[in-house]
């Protein structure tokens, strides 16, 4: 009984490493490569990968709002609910909790994925990154 209950013990270890390391693995996105040229041409200006000024409706103190809550990359923006965003602003005070971040997650995907012609499509649109 006592071998056996060594050997379960071993096998529950192994076990629990095993789905750790698959859980650590599922859990990193997929690198998708930052295109830097395309991205200048479609803007006009050169751009910076993981850039959250990219998005519209973020500037720099906003952005640094972002990198104080560990917000720093377009994929994690990307996976940050509105309701999330809007506290983030909130904790920055009373300046910060008029903007509307609704947008902001799509628009950092957009970002993420490369697909600068359609953020720039839409961002003509939008108005302080809001529809």
């Amino acid at each position: 009984n006592a071998k056996i209950a060594a050997l379960e013990a071993d096998l529950a270890a192994k076990v629990k490493n095993t789905s750790s390391t698959a859980q650590s693995f599922a859990s990193s996105p997929a690198a998708i490569a930052f295109d830097a040229a395309l991205a200048a041409t479609v803007f006009g200006k050169k751009i910076k990968e993981n850039d959250l000024k990219v998005v519209e409706g973020i500037g720099p103190k906003i952005e640094a709002l972002y990198h104080a809550a560990g917000i720093s990359t377009w994929h994690q923006l990307s996976e940050t609910s509105t309701e999330k965003s809007q506290s983030i602003l909130d904790a920055g005070g009373e300046n910060y909790a008029i903007h509307n971040p609704s947008t902001w997650a799509k628009q950092a995907l957009l970002a993420y994925q490369g697909k600068w012609q359609e953020l720039k499509d839409w961002q003509d649109n939008l108005r302080g990154g809001k529809e």
